[in-house]
């Protein structure tokens, strides 16, 4: 049975040695100029060596250029892929065909990831991809189950899902807060940082929405986290092929310790598949007890009826 891969989103250089010794398999990472909702901001000089560390340890490391990309970025782009071309990186996460069209031209022999995420919804869009030269789709989290394992049972390469994580409700590219705050008559010297952005309070679910802004624009996100941690069984069994944890939003503490669990839970999960069943639900308690008090845990969108469901 294929192992499948553990790859996370960390915050800066610091994380990755303790990632590594967590468990992670590959590291996503890039600049917020070109890379959508990362975990952390990753400038050239600081890529480099997070490169340069990951490949020492003989992990995957994958650069996201998965921006929504105007006119006016394209050249920058062209410039920051000439750059990475020079580095060992395992691929590059695109999402936009503009920066795909980019990326052949300047760099042919490079990688190439399909990381738009809700876009990734049947077979036939990802193989649409592979046939293209794409050799990874990330699927939609909106997608429940069953679709996710029929759409790897017919798709021609890999697929990544997100297992655990918040899910993006809502971008602009525009500050819509903080365009919204200068329109009330309000002094607005920096945007809604990840780390101080804002929450919105739905009382009726009793959930909190985070709101951050960036280089990228405004960021709304779900009001839970998805937790698969002892629902892995199926997804290993069809053979997804990347397994996503997401740092956005989290701290360095809270993400190093959720990859040490899902490392434990994929290894037992396929070298003893009756004692995951066992202390599954034990291990997502525990991950409970290190959620954030504003956020709780559920099961995204794998068990809940959405536009993707099978008819």
């Amino acid at each position: 049975m294929k192992k499948p891969e553990l790859v996370v989103t960390p915050h800066g250089l610091h994380e990755i040695e303790a990632l590594i010794e967590a468990g992670a398999d590959a590291f996503i990472i890039g600049e917020e100029k070109f890379g959508l909702r990362l975990a952390g901001h990753f400038k050239m000089d600081e890529l480099r060596q997070a490169v340069e560390l990951i490949k020492r340890h003989n992990k995957k490391v994958y650069v996201a250029i998965n921006a929504i990309m105007p006119n006016g970025l394209l050249d920058d782009l062209k410039t920051y892929i000439e750059m990475l071309k020079e580095l060992p990186i395992d691929a590059l996460r695109f999402s936009d065909p503009g920066a795909y069209m980019i990326a052949k031209e300047v760099a042919p022999e490079m990688t190439l990831h399909w990381s738009s995420e809700t876009l990734g919804t049947n077979y036939f869009t990802v193989n649409y991809w592979y046939d293209r030269g794409v050799v990874r789709t990330v699927l939609a989290p909106e997608m429940m189950k069953e679709p996710v394992i029929e759409t790897k049972e017919h798709s021609k390469g890999e697929v990544e899902i997100l297992i655990h994580g918040a899910i993006c409700m809502f971008q602009s590219r525009r500050h819509l807060v903080g365009n919204y705050l200068k329109f009330q008559g309000q002094v607005v010297e920096t945007v809604q940082s990840r780390e101080e952005g804002l929450m919105l309070f739905d009382p009726e679910r009793s959930l909190y929405y985070p709101v951050y802004e960036d280089e990228q624009g405004t960021h709304i996100f779900n009001g839970s986290d998805v937790c698969m941690i002892d629902d892995l069984a199926d997804f290993i069994d069809a053979g997804i092929d990347s397994l996503r944890i997401d740092g956005v939003l989290k701290s360095s503490d809270y993400l190093i310790n959720v990859t040490k669990a899902y490392r434990f839970a994929i290894d037992l999960c396929l070298n003893d598949r009756e004692k995951y069943h066992q202390v599954g639900r034990a291990l997502y308690k525990k991950l409970e007890e290190i959620q954030p008090t504003s956020r709780g845990l559920d099961r995204g969108f794998f068990y809940k009826p959405s536009i993707y469901k099978n008819k």
